[in-house]
């Protein structure tokens, strides 16, 4: 009796061992993987030539096929997980089913996450904007969801089900030069002429702006910066002005610094950027009418 319980507990030391060995061996080659992906991911972040949302998803796919390798060989080992298998077999059905309920979402986020990383609508680093309002900058795409970083550095989680069904708007896909649009609205008593040359004057001399004009448009004299009348407002010409930047964040900020100059141009040159008068008439107004007496009115912004 003696000599069974020692040989089971020996067998149990060294099957406990050997697990330990591993699930050690398992862990350590987890982190060397990570810390190998982390640092090729650092050193290419700035190269436009690598796909640096591809590689990132192969990390962590990698780490989950060496974990579920891992814990899946040292379960294999324990006798009692053979015998525990053999008898869930025949319920494997319904099982089966429960996982099936249980994981439908995960699998989608997983499936989502491979169609983007396959079809590449957006990647890491890319500027995108969600039809729900939502813009930022992709900061990375794992199994289960897509991190975006927005203006304000707060973090948007979106499941990959969820994303890869959405419109969106990627201004990076392709090509990164942005084409902004610089409206501005004058008073029909206005010059049109003299208003387009103040604004395409600041545009061509902003820093950030750049020609896109193709050789056939530059031949054909086509202006650097076309600014067309939009449409006839309710109390304003509205004019659109086509100004070209090397990004997306470039062309915010210069349309930002057109904006402030061609309203102070304006102002110099006596052009006016009108707004509705609402009149305002109150009762006591239309009783001092009836008896002959003087309105007393008042004007205020619509």
């Amino acid at each position: 009796m003696e000599d069974i319980i020692a040989n089971y507990t020996r067998e149990t030391w060294q099957l406990s061992l050997v697990i330990g060995v591993i699930l050690t061996v398992t862990i350590v080659i987890g982190l060397v993987t990570t810390k190998l992906f982390n640092v090729y991911i650092e050193k290419n972040r700035k190269d436009e030539d690598t796909d640096l949302t591809s590689i990132v998803f192969l990390k962590r796919a990698v780490l989950v096929l060496i974990y579920i390798s891992g814990i899946s060989f040292a379960l294999y080992l324990i006798p009692q997980f053979r015998i525990i298998g053999g008898s869930l077999l025949a319920s494997a059905g319904v099982l089966a089913l429960a996982v099936g309920f249980a994981s439908q979402q995960a699998l989608s986020n997983i499936i989502g996450g491979v169609f983007i990383v396959i079809f590449k609508p957006y990647r890491i680093n890319d500027r995108i904007n969600l039809k729900t309002d939502l813009s930022g900058i992709v900061e990375d795409i794992n199994l289960r969801h897509t991190v975006i970083r927005n203006y304000e550095n707060k973090r948007i989680i979106i499941p990959n089900s969820v994303i890869s069904n959405e419109v969106l708007i990627n201004s990076n896909y392709e090509d990164d030069l942005i084409c902004k649009w610089i409206d501005i609205g004058i008073s029909y008593d206005a010059d049109i002429d003299k208003a387009r040359a103040i604004m395409q004057e600041e545009i061509q001399n902003h820093p950030s702006f750049l020609d896109n004009r193709t050789p056939e448009q530059i031949e054909e004299g086509e202006d650097i910066v076309p600014v067309r009348v939009l449409s006839l407002g309710d109390f304003s010409v509205n004019l659109r002005a086509w100004s070209w930047a090397m990004d997306q964040p470039t062309a915010f900020k210069m349309g930002c610094d057109l904006l402030e100059t061609i309203k102070k141009r304006f102002d110099d040159e006596g052009l006016e950027i009108p707004f509705p008068y609402r009149t305002v008439v109150y009762k006591k107004d239309l009783e001092e009418k009836g008896r002959g007496l003087p309105l007393s009115q008042e004007k205020g912004k619509d």
